[in-house]
């Protein structure tokens, strides 16, 4: 989203100083580098994470409150996928300073910030650098890329939502099923030996069904998951 005058959505790296101005909101979208099976991209949860926020942004827009995305934090804590190739991982200590730091920064020119996490390994780092933030009196809360009934790791639920996003970047001929079974059935394993010990190749559900329109459904209801809970706090302020 590139900024032009007269509107209020911008796409941070795209704009000048002016025209960024005091954003009511600015949100942070948060991914990782990491395998996603053998037909979804490295760059899967960025992706979504990048999309979510700029959905957000869209919707925050057309309601007159002028919002910020800025770049996404690319490489997360992604040490249970880094026996498989191509992971890059900062880990949780190094991702949560960073979080820090960039919020302290951006809460010199805006109002508020929003981290929008796409990978469930940094959730660590995600909610201690917010309850960091908060404790020094910054104005910052984070959410989660999440869906009712999604499967864990690059199974049906990623796969339609990148053959929405970037469908020339899926493989769907080298899609295949992984670990099916619950989290909790596999934490325990997963902890001692990351992914791998669980699934070969990487995949933790089944992409098998997948669709760009589902995807695209998939997409627009964690918008809205979102968007409810931004929303209703500043209705509440």
């Amino acid at each position: 989203m590139i900024a032009v005058e007269g509107t209020t959505m911008t796409s941070l790296e795209s704009t000048t100083w002016p025209q960024v101005g005091m954003p009511d909101l600015v949100i942070v979208p948060v991914g990782s580098l990491e395998q996603h099976g053998p037909h979804l991209p490295l760059h899967t949860d960025t992706t979504i994470a990048v999309a979510v926020a700029h959905g957000v942004a869209e919707r925050l827009c057309a309601a007159a409150q002028k919002t910020v995305v800025t770049p996404p934090v690319a490489m997360g804590s992604s040490g249970e996928h880094q026996s498989f190739p191509g992971t890059v991982s900062i880990g949780t200590a190094v991702l949560r300073q960073v979080l820090v730091e960039i919020v302290r920064s951006v809460r010199t020119w805006a109002d508020r910030v929003l981290l929008v996490n796409g990978h469930g390994g940094n959730v660590q780092a995600v909610r201690d650098a917010v309850d960091q933030l908060v404790h020094e009196g910054h104005d910052v809360r984070w959410v989660a890329c999440r869906i009712e009934g999604a499967d864990l790791h690059a199974g049906r639920t990623e796969t339609s939502l990148m053959l929405a996003l970037a469908p020339d970047e899926v493989r769907l001929d080298s899609s295949e099923p992984g670990n099916t079974l619950p989290l909790h059935k596999i934490l325990p394993d997963m902890f001692a030996g990351g992914v791998s010990a669980v699934s070969a190749n990487g995949v933790l559900g089944d992409p098998s069904g997948a669709s760009a329109r589902e995807g695209t459904a998939f997409l627009a209801a964690m918008v809205e998951e979102v968007l409810d809970g931004v929303l209703e706090r500043r209705g509440s302020a």
